[in-house]
């Protein structure tokens, strides 16, 4: 054998192997160049670019209807302001699908203030579905409690009553970061049972990033909690860590003031297309979610995401290009409290799946777009690097196959499909993330534009190339490419896992589990 192989090495020495004709198989993917699609991308940048809306739609739905709150009046009249803009600018079959989350929640008022040792007002948040204190208030010496072995802090919630726990990270954690995230719930539920008055440390404990500010936020996948949870200033918690690191107890007074629903609440993604003109049942979802959360505007998550869409649809639109498979523009609702409108429009398209293609996701805040993410598809990553190389003069980016469940294009990857999530820089996105600096004021428009401009040209490229783009993997190919993204003990602990245990041929592939 090492014989053969060092012929084979003299033998490409002195051949011009490049100059050999591949097999059909092994031809490198075409891009626009060699598909036949550029002249159209062409027009479609031109007018995403010279001709855009897309900062006035994001003005529009940031000051007008502001923070939209998913099951809430703000959220139905951002529904009615997505099919209005739909239909303005000329979208199909423009509809809203419906669906209903278990329980409505509704933000009230929140305070906090340091009795001891010192006087001090805190500033504080409500997380999202959480509960209240009683009437007027309640106060209570700070205890803390260590994220990073959560699992054994629940087994132990007696001292807790009648307690504000605050929540750090001290130490190696014990378990992976989204375990982790997933038994804080278990925690809060034991700690409300055994009286703790509030519990102070927002999403899983993590500190808020700075410069004052809170971030509220879900802390689970369609979870509620009876204990009121509260978001606080790193300003703040750092000084309340301080006391506790010199033995010195804090007493701390919140009132915090939440109210939820009997049961269910309605809402509905909004769906708007262009069909076809070869295989219209073919289909490409493009789309951001249109909830957000409530202290402020709402703008970069997930109004930039909105706008982009729908700067997109605009457009290709404007262009008068018409692409060979339907685009199906959707403004998902539900994103912030576990991905439920994507999941429910999984659902509710389920005997079309075989049909789609995948769907385009922007929803990583205000920041340009530095990627595209192929939702787990490898054998998609080499056509899609083909695309991105003809864009080099309009906007580098790079690609690979990494999937992303943090946000809708999820459901997607777990069906087998291609959930490609358009990966933004996001060094200012750290501070708008949930928080009161949310607004307007922290996107800028010209990169509003070229964001919306280049999910057109992905979207077109995708819906128009000669040869479909891809079909759904099946359950067991696609339950291989999860456990190989490390996806598995997330969705697990989240109760998302469609798939069975591992199987023979699923061992075969992964002989470390």
């Amino acid at each position: 054998m090492r014989r053969i192989l060092v012929g084979l090495v003299a033998l490409a020495a002195t051949l011009d192997l490049a100059a050999l004709p591949l097999r059909a198989d092994e031809k490198p993917p075409k891009g626009p160049d060699e598909d036949g699609t550029k002249p159209a991308l062409t027009r479609i940048a031109g007018e995403g670019l010279l001709n855009s809306h897309a900062f006035g739609f994001l003005t529009e739905l940031s000051d007008d209807i502001g923070g939209r709150v998913t099951g809430s009046p703000a959220e139905r009249k951002a529904e009615d302001w997505g099919a209005a803009k739909m239909k303005s600018i000329g979208l199909e079959d423009v509809h809203t699908e419906k669906y209903t989350i278990w329980r409505g929640w509704t933000r009230g008022s929140a305070e906090g203030e340091i009795l001891a040792p010192i006087r001090h007002k805190l500033h504080v948040d409500a997380m999202g579905w959480t509960g209240s204190t009683p009437a007027g208030g309640a106060e209570g010496d700070v205890v803390a409690v260590n994220m990073f072995d959560i699992e054994n802090e629940s087994k132990n919630v007696a001292h807790l009553k009648g307690k504000v726990v605050l929540v750090t990270a001290k130490g190696k954690p014990s378990q992976n970061e989204m375990n982790l995230f997933a038994l804080f719930g278990d925690f809060l539920k034991a700690a409300g049972q055994a009286g703790a008055i509030a519990v102070i440390g927002g999403q899983g404990g993590g500190r808020s990033h700075g410069m004052n500010l809170t971030h509220t936020g879900i802390l689970g996948f369609n979870a509620d909690f009876a204990v009121p949870v509260v978001s606080m200033t790193a300003e703040d918690q750092g000084q309340l860590e301080r006391f506790l690191e010199r033995g010195i107890t804090p007493r701390v007074r919140f009132n915090v003031q939440n109210t939820f629903t009997n049961g269910p609440v309605e809402t509905a993604n909004v769906v708007g297309e262009i069909r076809g003109r070869e295989h219209p049942e073919e289909v490409l979802v493009v789309g951001g979610h249109l909830d957000s959360w409530d202290l402020a505007e709402g703008t970069t998550d997930n109004g930039s995401g909105i706008a982009t869409t729908l700067g997109a649809a605009e457009a290709i639109l404007h262009s008068g290009q018409r692409p060979r498979r339907t685009i199906r523009f959707v403004l998902f609702t539900g994103e912030e409290q576990g991905l439920d409108g994507s999941f429910a429009y999984v659902k509710q398209h389920k005997a079309e799946l075989g049909n789609h293609l995948g769907d385009l996701i922007l929803d990583f805040g205000q920041g340009p777009v530095k990627g595209f993410q192929l939702g787990g598809r490898d054998d998609l990553v080499p056509a899609f690097e083909a695309f991105v190389k003809t864009l080099s003069n309009f906007q580098p980016v790079q690609v690979d196959d990494k999937v992303e469940s943090g946000t809708d294009t999820l459901p997607f990857s777990i069906a087998g499909l291609p959930g490609i999530n358009m990966l933004q820089e996001t060094g200012d996105y750290l501070y708008t993330h949930h928080s009161a600096a949310d607004a307007l004021e922290a996107q800028k428009p010209d990169i509003l534009t070229h964001n919306a401009t280049l999910m057109a040209l992905a979207a077109f490229w995708i819906a128009d190339r000669p040869e479909r783009f891809a079909s759904p993997w099946p359950a067991e190919r696609t339950a291989r490419m999860l456990r190989a993204q490390h996806e598995y003990e997330e969705l697990k602990a989240f109760n998302l896992w469609p798939y069975g245990d591992l199987g023979a041929e699923e061992k075969k592939y992964n002989p470390q589990n």
